[in-house]
């Protein structure tokens, strides 16, 4: 293991890689894997089930620091990039495998009208993505989007194989730019959940403002882009 690796495998603040409720949703995940499967089967699965199993929703997001840790995300039906990068590292580490939360500004060229007038922008700071380390070699993923909603966006779902990134939702289907990263933060052990939030609020004051009233409630009712599916 590289020497760079060996610091993202312990438990953080917010990467509760020990805590129940990770582990158990690691146990779910992993459930139909033979008893021998390699690290990069383990990854692979675990990438999937965090990007189908919790729906992305960014309206979702939460101020506080409370809803960024990952005893709390894994047991969500719904979240965003944030928490499902804190998640999906904290599910490696518990699986034996080192993790490291990344962030990055990300242009996203096909965000929903109503999204784009509460941010103001389509620049989305700390988006987040995962480098993990598969014998020896790193690789960078992020699980936020699930396959349902890259379907009915018409967007490219992100496939880990275990020996290829799975990071840039480039082009749509229709060749259309979609996802743009215009400035990299790096990765780190635990996420600087304070200094994020900090700089949501000064980023996005009315999205944050929206949130406030709306935590825990989602897109349903605001946004038929990311509500859930009926029926």
């Amino acid at each position: 293991m590289p020497e760079e690796a060996q610091k993202f495998l312990s438990p953080t603040r917010f990467v509760e890689s020990d805590s129940p409720e990770v582990r158990g949703f690691v146990d779910k995940a992993l459930a139909s894997l033979a008893s021998d499967a390699s690290d990069r089967e383990k990854a692979v699965r675990l990438f999937e089930a965090v990007r189908d199993d919790i729906r992305y929703d960014p309206y979702t997001f939460e101020l506080e620091p409370e809803g960024y840790y990952a005893s709390r995300i894994a047991t969500m039906a719904s979240s965003f990039c944030v928490p499902k990068a804190i998640l999906l590292t904290a599910c490696l580490r518990a699986a034996g495998i080192p993790a490291a939360l990344g962030f990055a500004d990300v242009r996203n060229h096909l965000s929903t009208p109503k999204l784009r007038e509460l941010m103001g922008t389509d620049l989305f700071i700390f988006h987040g993505y995962v480098q993990l380390w598969l014998e020896g070699q790193p690789y960078k993923v992020t699980p936020a989007f699930n396959m349902e909603l890259c379907e009915r966006f018409g967007v490219k779902p992100l496939i880990f194989d275990g020996y290829h990134d799975a990071l840039f939702h480039e082009y749509d289907e229709k060749n259309r730019r979609h996802m743009e990263y215009v400035n990299d933060r790096g990765v780190f052990a635990d996420p600087p959940v304070e200094e994020y939030l900090q700089l949501f609020r000064e980023t996005y004051p009315k999205l944050g403002e929206f949130s406030r009233d709306r935590t825990g409630r989602g897109a349903e009712g605001v946004d038929a882009g990311f509500a859930p599916t009926r029926g």
